[in-house]
């Protein structure tokens, strides 16, 4: 679909990433189309999965979610069917928001929130420690956010 993306597609794109609840009126002014045809415009880049979703981005400390952390596993690899049976029980962990399958020094990258310390050394302790397809875990413990971009880095102009 990216070949496909015209100017106006683009800056559509740019502005529902800074500001997703902005009326259509409003979207259909800052990008100089009459309200239908910009709606139609949302529509098929919905539709495409160009658009995959709509979140609000909850602020973590304001719900009681004060620690963040990074962890790098390395896989038991010579247990049978170690990638599928770790995959299934970090999918019931809620505390881990996102997993990535890296390279380097470790097989995963796992972000982990969580209320406080104690509540993480539990969950590492009682949970991800048990996890038998885990070899080693190595935590990186954030201490605060310096940037957190929402708007993809892309030429929109």
């Amino acid at each position: 679909m990216s070949d496909k993306l015209d100017k106006i597609d683009l800056k559509i794109l740019k502005i529902l990433q800074e500001s997703s609840k902005i009326t259509n009126l409003e979207l259909s002014k800052r990008i100089g189309l009459s309200p239908a045809p910009t709606l139609e415009r949302v529509k098929k880049l919905e539709n495409s999965t160009v658009i995959e979703s709509y979140h609000a981005k909850v602020n973590p400390q304001s719900i009681g979610l004060n620690v963040k952390t990074f962890v790098l596993v390395s896989l038991a690899w010579q247990k049978e069917n170690a990638l599928n049976h770790f995959l299934e029980k970090i999918k019931e962990i809620e505390e881990i928001t996102e997993c990535y399958i890296i390279t380097g020094e470790a097989d995963f990258l796992i972000k982990i929130v969580c209320k406080d310390i104690p509540t993480y050394e539990k969950l590492l302790f009682k949970t991800l420690s048990q996890i038998d397809e885990i070899e080693r875990l190595k935590t990186l413990m954030t201490l605060s956010t310096v940037k957190d971009a929402k708007v993809l880095p892309y030429r929109y102009e």
